[in-house]
């Protein structure tokens, strides 16, 4: 399953690629949306070979969180992430030893943070 979910990630990134999409910075398989900038300032990242830490925090002035939150729930299950669920204005999803964070910081103009750790 593992194999499968590299082999997406990299036709994801390869295909994507060509379109020009960017991705998180810190979340190297983690799609941005269009319209959407990260903070590069608020990045915070730690970890080692056995677990890690990354936030980064995303913001806009044109788009909703329904469509940030729609825009991942489509994307990243192609990327091996299974949507586990949602509470208010945060998405909650998990691949391997891996949780995905997406919440809601303040709505006018949009902040995201988005958090990105390993299983405890």
């Amino acid at each position: 399953m593992k194999t499968l979910n590299i082999l997406l990630a990299i036709l994801f990134l390869t295909t994507s690629s060509a379109f020009g999409a960017e991705f998180v910075d810190g979340m190297d398989d983690i799609p941005l949306p269009e319209g959407m900038a990260q903070i590069h300032s608020a990045n915070i990242s730690f970890g080692n070979d056995e677990s890690r830490f990354n936030e980064a925090y995303i913001s806009s002035k044109k788009i909703s969180f329904a469509k940030v939150a729609d825009f991942y729930k489509d994307t990243l299950p192609q990327l091996g992430w299974k949507f586990v669920g949602k509470k208010e204005n945060s998405l909650h999803f998990e691949r391997d030893m891996e949780v995905l964070d997406i919440a809601m910081e303040k709505n006018n103009p949009l902040l995201v943070r988005m958090t990105l750790k390993s299983k405890d």
